[in-house]
């Protein structure tokens, strides 16, 4: 959920790298596999607009040799991602997952300063 919630944080801080900001802010807080799919997800996306530009829309297919994080950012993109530029969409107001983030934000997973913050709490 937070993933697809702040997966395109970095748009105005990197708007040609926004991916890769993205997924360095998200990566001490989430799995590496989560890390991975936030990542590459803007390649993953173009599947659905790159031919409208003139790229190719099967750039992902570099990707096949991870069959799992491929068919997880396959996935991510066409469920949240591209779902999302749908008007009609049904939404939830940002209050309803303020908690989750909270929880997911609150204690990082993978950071150098860990062993600090174990001792803290």
């Amino acid at each position: 959920m937070v993933c697809a919630l702040l997966h395109d944080i970095g748009d105005t801080l990197g708007s040609y790298n926004h991916a890769d900001v993205a997924a360095v802010l998200l990566e001490p807080f989430v799995s590496a596999e989560n890390q991975w799919m936030v990542k590459h997800h803007a390649i993953f996306q173009g599947y659905y607009f790159f031919h409208h530009m003139g790229m190719d829309r099967n750039l992902r297919d570099q990707y096949g040799d991870v069959p799992e994080l491929f068919k997880r950012t396959a996935h991510f993109c066409e469920k949240y991602d591209a779902a999302a530029f749908d008007p009609d969409a049904e939404t939830l107001p940002l209050e309803f997952f303020e908690p989750t983030v909270r929880r997911v934000f609150a204690e990082p997973k993978r950071t150098l300063y860990k062993a600090a913050f174990e001792k803290i709490g």
